[in-house]
């Protein structure tokens, strides 16, 4: 049996390549790591199995916009910690990052070392942040109500939320989910219910809290 078994959420497949062989290094060879390019997939394998040791996980993901990959996990799998990963390094990125739940936060731009370092002690239960000023502002009470509702969706609801955001209407969401529009107006039902919105527009706004870089 393996060691430590470790999902890497990352859509850039040369990254995700050198993050397996610093973990192997790093970990031995025990270490069962496997990969996942897109929120979908990573939803596809915390489905088949929700004991994962760790999840380090990519801030621009596609199927999600900044921070609600995240907060998704964080709502759907607690138990299991989650490392943000991104080339996104300033100081409130990692401060959000905290705030939305994560584990620890290594930037891209880490040597081999630090992210082996910071990998060890997530998984021996502690956390991992990198040594930035404190001084950005602090989460938005707006961004940490989206935040909750976001966390309370489901992982179909979360996808079907996404594609009410990218403007596809509900017959589209329907043919792309393979399943009924009759299932996909109850799904947009719960969600507006579940996030205390009326609109399609209110949804995209709220969803839009959880880009990586708060609005100015």
């Amino acid at each position: 049996m393996a060691a430590y078994e470790i999902l890497i959420a990352d859509d850039h497949p040369l990254f995700r390549s050198a993050l397996q062989q610093a973990l192997t290094l790093g970990l031995g060879p025990e270490v069962r790591l496997v990969e996942a390019a897109s929120i979908a997939e990573l939803e596809g394998h915390l489905a088949a199995k929700s004991d994962w040791d760790l999840v380090l996980l990519d801030l621009n993901m596609p199927g999600a916009y900044g921070f609600s990959g995240l907060v998704l996990l964080r709502g759907q799998y607690p138990q299991i910690p989650v490392v943000m990963i991104s080339a996104q390094e300033e100081a409130s990125v990692v401060n959000r990052s905290r705030e939305f739940g994560a584990s620890g936060f290594i930037p891209k731009s880490s040597p081999l070392e630090t992210l082996q370092q910071a990998v060890r002690q997530v998984l021996d239960g502690d956390t991992w942040w990198p040594p930035l000023a404190e001084d950005s502002a602090p989460v938005s009470a707006e961004a940490k109500a989206a935040s909750a509702g976001l966390a309370s969706l489901t992982p179909q609801q979360f996808r079907v939320l996404t594609m009410v955001c990218e403007g596809l209407l509900n017959k589209q969401i329907a043919y792309e989910l393979s399943v009924s529009e009759a299932t996909v107006k109850a799904h947009v039902t719960a969600i507006f219910r579940k996030l205390g919105v009326r609109t399609r527009t209110q949804a995209a706004l709220l969803l839009q809290q959880m880009e990586s870089i708060p609005a100015q």
